[in-house]
Parts: structure tokens; sequence; C-alpha cells
């Protein structure tokens, strides 16, 4: 919502000042120069890209227009984690081999259809519960298990941000590209009367121009944004790391889930009394 507001006052305030001081729309109105800067950066990504950083890139840019995980999903998964705890304590850790093993199937997990839809972080959380079922493992390693596997799942979230940002840097070269072929046309044209040299240098000015704003007023704003959305990502897998640390480390169910909500930051967090209020009706 806010990503396509931000896209609009932009767009807005660039064109809108430009009329305001009487500039003319027709000579902004250069099809061309966008498809030379538009095309150029587009091939150059190909290029410069695998194709699953390419498939990954161009799936991610529709989350901007999303929000981030919501209060609800992290009650979802800290309420999850505290079902699971306790059926753990009261019947042992072979109890929940079969949540594990199906956990779109499993009552437990099938109470969070929020977070079942995030198939990563419910294979993260599996994975590692399938370590402590099957392992005498202690809570530093798990913690250091954990980190590894976090480490790498922060490095492939930031790919797309990344590739994006590449991108904004080589826009601003590219409409200078633009600009030099409009200045090499307008000197095929010198012969021609002031008003059409003009009016041929504006066009040619334009690549400049649309260089620039596509860079740090569109395409670098996505991939910071979508590099929010990495770090925002990862707060779901943090939780379910303290929270599992603390509960091998000997901590009652509660409190292993209370570790975990400290994890959160920023208005998305749920207070104690909300957590609280949610673990009684769950």
């Amino acid at each position: 919502m806010f990503a396509v507001i931000g896209f609009i006052v932009v767009l807005g305030s660039v064109v809108g000042g430009y009329v305001l001081e009487d500039g003319n729309l027709h000579v902004l109105y250069q099809p061309i120069e966008l498809l030379i800067i538009g095309g150029a950066a587009l091939g150059s990504f190909f290029i410069a890209s695998p194709s699953g950083v390419i498939f990954t890139t161009l799936k991610t840019i529709a989350t901007i227009f999303g929000g981030e995980p919501a209060k609800a999903q992290y009650l979802e998964l800290l309420t999850l984690m505290n079902r699971i705890f306790a059926k753990i304590r009261k019947e042992g850790l072979v109890s929940i081999e079969e949540d594990v093993e199906n956990p779109h199937e499993s009552p437990m997990f099938t109470q969070a259809p929020g977070l079942l839809k995030n198939h990563h972080v419910v294979t993260f959380l599996c994975d590692n519960l399938r370590v402590i079922m099957t392992t005498n493992i202690s809570p530093h390693e798990l913690e250091a298990v954990m980190d590894m596997e976090l480490d790498s799942h922060h490095e492939e979230a930031m790919i797309p941000a990344q590739a994006i940002t590449r991108i904004a840097d080589g826009l601003p070269a590219l409409g200078i590209v633009a600009a030099v072929l409009g200045v090499v046309i307008t000197m095929g044209k010198i012969s021609e009367p002031p008003e059409v040299l003009g009016h041929s240098i504006g066009a040619a000015l334009v690549g400049t121009f649309l260089g620039v704003l596509l860079a740090y007023g569109f395409v670098g704003p996505i991939g910071t944004n979508l590099e929010y959305k990495a770090r925002e990502s990862a707060i779901l897998y943090h939780i379910i790391k303290v929270a599992l640390v603390a509960f091998v480390g000997g901590s009652a169910p509660q409190v292993a889930v209370e570790f975990g909500r400290r994890v959160v930051s920023g208005n998305g967090k749920p207070d104690f009394l909300e957590l609280e209020e949610a673990l009684r009706n769950k």
C-alpha cells in the first residue's frame, strides 16, 4: 500500500513541479529513451544473474506491495511452540513425531493456518525439532547449528535486494548512454532551424533525467524495501531459534516462549498480556 503511495508521490511531485514551472510535457514523453534505458537495464540484469536469481528476484518484487509479518502471525508461532513444548513435557519427544513429519495434517500445526502458508519457516521448525528428537544435542550446539542455517537463509533472502540495487546503480549511466545517442542524432540535424535542434537536444537530455529518476526514485527504493523485507522475514526464524534453545536448556514451555517473544521488535511485537491471553485461549 505505502509502496504504491510512494510511487504516486514521486511521480506526482516531479511531473507536477515541472508543469508548475510551465514545462512542456510533450518533451518529457520520450518512449524511445525509456526503451533504451529500460531494455539495457533488463539485459544487463539477465547477463549478471543466474537463472535462479532472475526468477527469485522477479517473484520477490511483488512482495513490496504486501505488509510485514503481522502480530497475529507472531502469536500463531508462539502459541504453536508452546503447544509443542507442553506436549513434549507431558508425553515425551516421541509424541511429536507424527506432527513433525506431517505438519499440514497435525492437529497442533493446523491451528496456525497463517504460519502453515510459510513453507520455509515450517520446514526450519520441523527440521530442528527432528534434530532434538534424534540426537542428544546440547543448547549451545543447537544454537550453533541454527545460526549457520540462519546465516545461509539471510544471504539467500538478500539476493533479490542486492540484484535490484545493482540495477539502480547502473541506471544513471544508462541514462547518459541514451542522452549521448540523442546528441548523436541531434548532430545529424545540425543544419535544421534552432527550434528543431532545441527540441532534439531536450529529448536527448530526457535520457539523463529518466536514468536518474528511475534509479533514485523507483528502482533504488524497491531494492531498499526488499532488504527490509528480508530482515523482517528473519524475525520468525529467530523466534524459533531462541525459544528452542531456551527449551532444550531446561526452561518451562511458557518461559521458552517468552524468550522467543523478546526477539520481536517494532509495532508488531505482542506484549506480555497479549501472549498470555493467546496461550490461555489455545
